[in-house]
């Protein structure tokens, strides 16, 4: 009675690369991997055209600043309404007529009274105007919020390229994880085929009893359903990762070879000084004091210049006379309002209160998640110690059970017993090793540790 030794030996390959334990890391596909979805994610793409918009509305809040030119004309056509009457003839005709009896001639004809329409006829203006704001605080402050905006939006690409990076590297150690059991079941699998073949034999010789084989075919059956459930876990884990890439489901995915725990100097730093959420909450403050002087902005007067270069005539007529030009100076100056402006600042006081307030409970908040993601991993890499040992010590008792099975002095069923407390340790450790890197990977997240290009 022999087991094949090839299957023997690949799954002391699979316990002893559970066992390794040296703190290297060595993830240069998961980085590629990273990359690629940070370049092309969806949702990333989104976040950045609304950072593009922003930064167009910064460009538009500075052209403000800039001299505006306008160009318009009018032409009116009138008859009728309202006139001034100018009685040109009954002032001058009694003199005309005594200058032609002295002269003897007619070089001063008679006039007529002269009635003249108030909307002017057949007339057309047309200009050039430039103005340009000197003071005005409104502007500036518009301009500040506007740069915030910007570095708002940029503070929110970060924070969603940062939670993609946890998704995509937890994604790829539950891929990992997956296709490591369907690698120790498919193993465990050739295994206790062989058993059943080795049992039937024994029982066609009148070895063994029927119960060995029943029990032999039962646990192709239960070995066979597990490694088609973790199947179907790997299949559902690389649609996932391939969906937060952006790429075709069913894409093959290169993997790793992890056989290390990740690095322990994170489960002593507290820093969160580099979360997104509180880079948000202080650009928050920052736009809220400058909301609150633009609203104070109103004792500031608003000075301004215009300049009008055109021609304006009857009759479409251009020449020296037509032509003008109109400087001007403007002073705007609010004096009084109602109230209005000063219930608009103490409504941006309020609201800086409560950023003040949020800051704080956001902090401490941070704070206890990055304390409970270094529990977790403290537990996790527990668990895995706890499981390597589990793992030596159920390869040992399976390796002498099956050794006292083949001499004859052990029963089948304590063979068996040594067999699934194996198979099991091997997928404890398994499950244990990732959860160390997913746990790593959730620390990460919580301390803002993962440098983003």
């Amino acid at each position: 009675m022999k087991f094949s030794n090839q299957i023997l030996y690949q799954l002391l390959v699979i316990s002893a690369t559970l066992t390794a334990a040296p703190n290297v890391k060595a993830q240069g596909r998961l980085d590629e991997y990273v990359r690629q979805g940070l370049a092309s994610n969806e949702s990333i793409r989104q976040q950045n055209f609304v950072l593009e918009k922003n930064v167009y509305a910064l460009k538009e809040a500075k052209s403000m600043f800039l001299p505006d030119v306008t160009f318009s004309t009018t032409y009116t056509k009138a008859d009728g309404g309202r006139t001034i009457d100018f009685p040109a003839g009954d002032l001058l005709n009694s003199a005309y007529a005594t200058l032609n009896k002295l002269t003897g001639s007619n070089a001063f004809p008679q006039l007529q009274n002269q009635h003249i329409l108030i909307n002017p006829d057949n007339f057309y203006d047309a200009k050039l105007r430039t103005t340009l704001p000197i003071l005005n605080a409104e502007l500036i402050y518009n301009k500040r919020i506007k740069q915030q905006q910007v570095d708002l939006q940029k503070t929110e690409v970060l924070l969603y390229k940062r939670e993609l990076v946890k998704e995509i590297k937890t994604a790829y150690y539950t891929y990992l994880k997956a296709t490591s059991a369907t690698n120790i079941y498919a193993s465990s699998l050739r295994l206790v085929e062989e058993g059943q073949r080795i049992n039937t034999k024994l029982y066609d010789n009148n070895k063994v009893n029927r119960t060995v084989v029943l029990r032999s075919q039962n646990e192709v059956s239960r070995i066979n359903a597990s490694l088609t459930t973790a199947k179907k876990n790997a299949e559902s884990a690389r649609y996932y990762f391939n969906f937060l890439l952006n790429r075709p489901l069913t894409d093959s995915i290169q993997l790793d070879s992890i056989t290390v725990l990740p690095a322990q100097d994170q489960l002593l730093s507290s820093n969160i000084s580099g979360r997104e959420e509180l880079s948000k909450l202080g650009i928050a403050k920052e736009i809220n004091s400058n909301l609150t002087g633009l609203a104070r902005s109103y004792l500031i007067p608003k000075v301004g210049t215009s300049l009008d270069l055109g021609s304006q005539a009857f009759d479409w007529k251009v020449n020296s006379q037509s032509r003008y030009y109109f400087l001007g100076v403007s002073l705007e100056w609010n004096l009084f309002s109602f109230g209005r402006h000063s219930n608009r600042i103490k409504q941006t006081i309020a609201d800086q209160q409560a950023l003040a307030s949020q800051t704080d409970y956001v902090q401490q908040q941070l704070l206890t998640e990055l304390k409970v993601r270094q529990a977790g991993m403290q537990s996790a890499m527990a668990q895995y110690e706890a499981a390597k040992s589990q793992l030596k010590t159920s390869r040992t008792y399976y390796s002498d059970m099956l050794k006292l099975y083949k001499q004859g002095t052990a029963i089948y069923i304590e063979l068996l017993d040594a067999q699934n407390q194996w198979i099991d340790a091997q997928l404890q450790a398994n499950i244990a090793l990732y959860d160390t890197w997913i746990a790593n990977t959730a620390i990460e997240r919580a301390n803002a540790s993962f440098t983003i290009q």
